[in-house]
């Protein structure tokens, strides 16, 4: 498969995981909310370095979004508070272990999870912006 075949695959299920994430938050399902928005944002990341030849490794939107800077010159300056944001979410969103006490469900709240999504929001229009240029 080419290079921007498979950015356009990753892309479509970046898309898929925001649809995802807006459905649950609507749900009140806030935890899975953050962690499927935060993993919308870490597909488009992971689509734009594909574009670009790339076989992207890692979970960190932050690290991924550093890698493909780097590869292409890009300033991605404005994404790196959000990445931060949703990298905070890989983990305590799933895991119990991951937070002091309770349990993911009930330590996250619409307002958290709004934010988290309006965080991937951003970075997928970063994301569809730098594919369109490239013709996909």
């Amino acid at each position: 498969m080419d290079r921007l075949s498979e950015a356009r695959r990753w892309l479509s299920e970046a898309e898929w995981d925001l649809g995802t994430a807006r459905d649950l938050l609507k749900l009140g399902r806030y935890n899975a909310a953050a962690f499927y928005a935060q993993q919308a944002a870490e597909k488009a990341v992971k689509a734009m370095l594909y574009a670009l030849g790339e076989v992207p490794i890692g979970h960190s939107v932050r690290e991924l979004l550093e890698r493909f800077a780097s590869l292409s010159g890009q300033d991605v300056g404005s994404l790196m508070d959000s990445a931060r944001e949703l990298d905070r979410h890989y983990i305590p969103s799933r895991y119990p272990n991951a937070l002091p006490s309770g349990t993911p469900h009930e330590a996250y709240d619409e307002l958290t999870a709004r934010r988290v999504i309006a965080c991937a929001e951003e970075v997928l229009a970063f994301a569809r912006q730098f594919l369109r240029g490239l013709g996909l």
